[in-house]
C-alpha cells in the first residue's frame, strides 16, 4: 500500500502546466483602433493609397513657398517665344525650342499653355487650388452634417421628421441654381464654390450620422450613462460621437475626391474658378480647347486630376473595411 500511495503522490499529467498558464491569453487584446490600424495594414493598395493622399496634402501645404501664385500666373512678356512650348527635360535641342528663339538651358518639363506660362507650375496651384476648395467645403460636414445628424438622432420624434424633411427639400434643389445664385451675389471665386458645394455635401454624412446615432443610442452604455445622469450633450460627445467616429472619417474621405470633381464639372461650365487663378478643372477646360495640337495641356491636369481622386477613394475604402467589424480574416 506504501508503494501505491508513492505512485500517486508522484504521479503528474503529460502536459499540465498549471492554472496560471491554463488561463493565460496568449493573444493580447486589442482596442478598436489597434485592430482597426492592424486590418488597414493588411490592405496594401489601401496603404499606397494613403501615403500619396498624406504626401499630397504636405506636397500641397510646401508648395506655396516653391511655386507661389504670382510665378504660375503671370504671364512672360515675350508671349510668342514661350507659347505652347512642348514638353522637354534638359538642355537638349527641340525644334518648337529653336524656332521660337527660346533662349538656350529653357526647358518645360509639362510645356507651356497659350499664354506661355509653365504648366508644371500652373498644375501645381491647380492641385493647391483644387485641394483647398475640396478641404474647405469638408468643414461644412464636420462642422453641420455631423452636428445635424447627431441631434436628428438622439432626439427623435416629431424633430427627427421635420429634419429630415428639410434635408429632402435641399436635397430637391439643382446645384446649378444655388451656384448660379452664389455666383451673381459673391462672384466667381473660390468663396462661391466652397460655399455652393459645402451648402449640399453636407446632406449625405448628416443622414449617415443620423442612422447610426438611432442604432447606438439604445445600446446598454448609452442607456447606463442616462441612468447616471449624464446630460445629452456629454452622451453624444463622450459615448455615441467616438463610436460612429471610423464611418465619419471614411464618409469624408469620400466627400473629398466628389467635391474636386465638382470644382472641375463648375469649371466646364464656366462657373469655377475666375483665370488668372488655376485650379484643375480650369486647367482642363482650357486645355480641351487645343488638345488636338497641344495635348499635353490637358493630359497633365486630368491625369493629376485622376489620381488624386482614385487616391482617396482607394484610402476611402481601405479605412471603411478597416473599420468594418463585421469584415472577416483570410
Amino acid at each position: 500500500m506504501e508503494n501505491i500511495s508513492n505512485t500517486y503522490q508522484t504521479f503528474k499529467l503529460s502536459g499540465e502546466k498549471g492554472s496560471e498558464a491554463t488561463e493565460h491569453i496568449s493573444k493580447p487584446a486589442l482596442t478598436f483602433w489597434q485592430d482597426a490600424w492592424r486590418r488597414f495594414k493588411k490592405n496594401k493598395v489601401a496603404v499606397v493609397a494613403g501615403a500619396i493622399v498624406i504626401l499630397s496634402i504636405l506636397f500641397a501645404l510646401v508648395s506655396v513657398a516653391i511655386v507661389p501664385d504670382s510665378s504660375a500666373n503671370s504671364a512672360p512678356t515675350n508671349l510668342v517665344t514661350y507659347q505652347n512650348l512642348p514638353p522637354k527635360i534638359g538642355s537638349g535641342d527641340n525644334p518648337t525650342y529653336t524656332s521660337q528663339n527660346v533662349p538656350e538651358g529653357t526647358s518645360f518639363i509639362f510645356g507651356t499653355d497659350s499664354n506661355g506660362r509653365s504648366v508644371a507650375k500652373r498644375t501645381v496651384e491647380g492641385f493647391r487650388i483644387s485641394l483647398l476648395i475640396a478641404f474647405m467645403a469638408i468643414l461644412f460636414d464636420i462642422v453641420i452634417g455631423i452636428t445635424y445628424g447627431l441631434i436628428a438622432g438622439w432626439v427623435g420624434g416629431v424633430t427627427d421628421t421635420i429634419m429630415q424633411r428639410i434635408i429632402e427639400i435641399i436635397s430637391s434643389i439643382p446645384n446649378l441654381v444655388i451656384v448660379t445664385m452664389l455666383g451673381l451675389l459673391l462672384g466667381q471665386g473660390v468663396i462661391a464654390i466652397v460655399l455652393s458645394i459645402g451648402l449640399f455635401i453636407w446632406v449625405g454624412i448628416a443622414r449617415q450620422v443620423r442612422n447610426l446615432v438611432l442604432s447606438v443610442k439604445e445600446q446598454e452604455f448609452v442607456l447606463a450613462a442616462q441612468t447616471l445622469g449624464e446630460s445629452p450633450f456629454k452622451i453624444m460627445l463622450k459615448h455615441i460621437l467616438p463610436n460612429i467616429f471610423g464611418v465619419i472619417i471614411v464618409q469624408i474621405m469620400f466627400d473629398i475626391p466628389t467635391a474636386i470633381f465638382f470644382e472641375a464639372f463648375l469649371s466646364q461650365i464656366n462657373l469655377g474658378v475666375q483665370p488668372p487663378t488655376a485650379s484643375l478643372g480650369s486647367m482642363i477646360q482650357d486645355g480641351v480647347a487645343n488638345f488636338q495640337s497641344y495635348p499635353w495641356q490637358l493630359a497633365v491636369p486630368a491625369i493629376v486630376l485622376s489620381l488624386i481622386s482614385l487616391a482617396f477613394f482607394l484610402f476611402g475604402y481601405g479605412l471603411r473595411d478597416a473599420f468594418d467589424p463585421r469584415a472577416t480574416e483570410e
